[in-house]
């Protein structure tokens, strides 16, 4: 079998919304952005911008996909406000939605019975496998994400969600599973992904 190879891809993460703010599972919740959601979405538009610039890249010869949730699309259009120029149509992709939790939607992460579920923070690499009733767990997201990959023909920028950017560090940057899992996705920044490696860059990088 042919080994899956990724191109190059700038991905940012939506920005805040108030069940992130009050650490309920979101998943497939159609939950808008808060106002510091704008906020970043807005700054990681003019981070991407001033990077493109700075790395001589020309916005027009990437892809541009993103989740189809409303908030993605509306950090896809805020990112897409910090250019000054015409840009390649957006392709919404159901195969970059939020891992799905089923049952826990909703729920804050503290008041889960132990045997529903562990909170991020405390999970270990077997939480990879964790399938909450009527959800999904990573291994599913990794078989999506990889079907994703197929259709991709060259550098892109990726709109989507933080399990979503957990699984692409496992699946580009071949993270271990245990240095991934607990961590949180920032919202405020752009992750540059290259077979290999994942370059995390903030207004300041630039």
């Amino acid at each position: 079998m042919t080994a899956l190879v990724w191109p190059e891809i700038y991905f940012i993460r939506h920005g805040e919304t108030p069940w992130n703010a009050e650490r309920r599972y979101q998943g497939r919740k159609d939950i808008p952005l808060n106002d510091k959601g704008r906020g970043q979405a807005n700054q990681n538009g003019l981070t991407l911008a001033a990077l493109f610039k700075a790395r001589g890249l020309d916005p027009r010869a990437f892809e541009w996909h993103a989740s189809p949730l409303n908030r993605t699309r509306d950090t896809m259009d805020r990112v897409r406000a910090g250019f000054d120029i015409h840009l390649p149509d957006v392709k919404y992709d159901v195969r970059l939605m939020e891992i799905s939790f089923g049952v826990l939607e909703g729920e804050l992460f503290e008041q889960l019975p132990a045997n529903m579920a562990v909170a991020p923070g405390e999970r270990t690499e077997d939480y990879w496998d964790f399938r909450p009733e009527n959800g999904e767990n990573y291994r599913d997201v990794e078989a999506r994400l990889e079907e994703f990959a197929a259709v991709l023909t060259g550098p892109s920028v990726v709109v989507a969600h933080g399990g979503i950017a957990r699984t692409l560090r496992v699946l580009i940057e071949h993270a271990p599973i245990i240095d991934v899992i607990n961590w949180a996705p920032p919202q405020d920044a752009v992750m540059h992904f290259t077979p290999g490696r994942m370059e995390l860059l903030r207004a300041g990088d630039v």
